[in-house]
Parts: structure tokens; C-alpha cells; sequence
């Protein structure tokens, strides 16, 4: 192989590969249904004339028969004058008409079978159209779907997944911190009342459980039946000497020591 045709090779291999790249299926599509009905216009076209031809040559062939008629009629009057060269020369241009009505027959036939032929491929070509139609569009939303989905998946494989997921726990440690220092500042700012406030019931509860050790000793000191405050019993209780005695006792003993 010369060097010619090596390189001629790789210019065509080139410039399908650029062609191939450079389809759009919708445009492609598009275009190819315009052809499709530019060959439909086409072939009506052709159906027209050969129909047309079909018109005039049944034409030709009715007065190719009229006229073999008309010669045909012309020679029986002859021979029936006597003029047998006159009859003889009216069939010669019967036979002759004659004749163009056999070859205008045939040629009508063929024309019938033609446009018969032609109508039935209108009709399949018509058909393929209607079809296209109905399926351009299908491939056409397949296509659309087809880039969008091909954009999308370019798009996500240009992400930096692992980038934009450290990103995302940079900030979410940076709320936390965020959070943690306001709680610490509010933790802050309320412990001295919080303080005050255990102090003062902290001191309350002391002060309550002294008046009620007192009440209790008080309560104890007392004899059973004393009168309120502010009142005198007129004999002591017997029980109550006794112990006033013995606590006399009490005094002396601790006085000795």
C-alpha cells in the first residue's frame, strides 16, 4: 500500500470520526424526515405525470379506435357501390389505425401497471413517514434524556466528594465550639445567683432545723397539763419537785468535783 493511500485512509477515518462527534440525533432526525418529504412530493410528482401520460395515451388509443371504425365503415360503403380500390385503400387505413390502437393499448397497460406500482409505493412511503415521524420523537426525548443524564454524571464526577464532606465537618465542629462557648458563658453568668441562692437555702434549712430542736426542748421542758404562757398553776407537780431535786443533786456533785 503507498503512502497516498495510507494517508487518504487516515483523512477519511479522521473526518468520519469528526462527523460521527459532530451529530445531533434531533437535527439529524429532523433533516431526514424533510428528505423523506421532499422524495414524497417527489413521487406524487412522478404519479401525476404518468397519470397525466396514462390520460392522454387512453386518449389516443379511443380515436385510434374511432378512426379503424370510421375506415372500417367506409370500406363496407365502398364495395357496397362497386368500388372495390376505394374499399381496399379504407382497409389499409383501418388496418393502420388499427394497429396504433394495438400499440396504444399495450402502452396503456403498462402505464396502468406503472401507476398501480407508483400509488403502492406512495402509499408504503407515506406510511414510513408516519412512522418516522412517531418515532423521531421518541428518539428524540431518548437523546435529550440521554445528554442530560450524561451532564449529570459528568457533573458529579467533577465534585470533590471527599472535599466538600471535609468541608461540611470543618463547620459542624465550628457550630459545636460555637455552641459549647455560649453555654459556657451562660453557665458563667448564672452560677453567682445560683450561689446566692443555695446559700440562702442552704441557711434556711439550718435555721428550720433549729427552731424545730428547740420547740422540741422546749416541748420536753415542759410538764404535761402546763398552762399557756402568761398563766400560774396554783400546786407544783409532785414529779416536778423530783426533778428539780435531782438536778440539785446534779449541781452539788459537779460543784465537789
Amino acid at each position: 500500500m503507498g503512502l497516498f493511500d495510507r494517508l487518504g485512509r487516515v483523512v477519511r477515518a479522521n473526518l468520519n470520526d469528526l462527523v460521527s462527534k459532530a451529530e445531533d440525533p434531533e437535527k439529524v432526525l429532523e433533516q431526514t424526515i424533510m428528505d423523506m418529504g421532499e422524495d414524497l412530493v417527489q413521487l406524487k410528482q412522478a404519479v401525476a405525470g404518468t397519470i397525466a401520460s396514462q390520460k392522454r395515451t387512453e386518449t389516443q388509443y379511443k380515436q385510434a379506435l374511432k378512426e379503424a371504425n370510421s375506415w372500417e365503415q367506409r370500406a363496407k360503403l365502398a364495395l357496397s357501390k362497386g368500388e372495390e380500390t376505394l374499399a381496399r385503400e379504407a382497409l389499409v387505413r383501418k388496418k393502420s389505425h388499427t394497429e396504433t390502437a394495438t400499440t396504444l393499448k399495450e402502452q396503456l397497460d403498462q402505464q396502468n401497471a406503472q401507476i398501480e406500482t407508483m400509488r403502492r409505493n406512495l402509499m408504503a412511503l407515506e406510511s414510513k413517514i408516519s412512522e418516522a415521524k412517531t418515532k423521531k420523537n421518541m428518539l428524540i426525548s431518548r437523546a435529550k434524556a440521554a445528554k442530560a443524564n450524561e451532564a449529570l454524571q459528568s457533573t458529579m464526577n467533577g465534585l470533590n466528594t471527599s472535599g466538600s464532606m471535609a468541608a461540611f465537618e470543618r463547620m459542624e465542629n465550628k457550630v459545636l465550639e460555637a455552641e459549647a462557648r455560649s453555654q459556657s458563658i451562660q453557665e458563667l453568668g448564672g452560677s453567682d445567683i445560683e450561689r446566692q441562692f443555695a446559700e440562702l437555702e442552704a441557711g434556711s434549712g439550718v435555721e428550720d432545723e433549729l427552731a424545730m430542736l428547740k420547740a422540741q426542748i422546749t416541748g420536753a421542758a415542759e410538764p404535761k397539763g402546763a398552762l399557756p404562757e402568761g398563766s400560774t398553776q396554783d400546786k407544783a407537780s409532785p414529779k416536778n419537785n423530783l426533778v428539780d431535786a435531782e438536778l440539785d443533786d446534779l449541781r452539788r456533785q459537779l460543784d465537789n468535783l
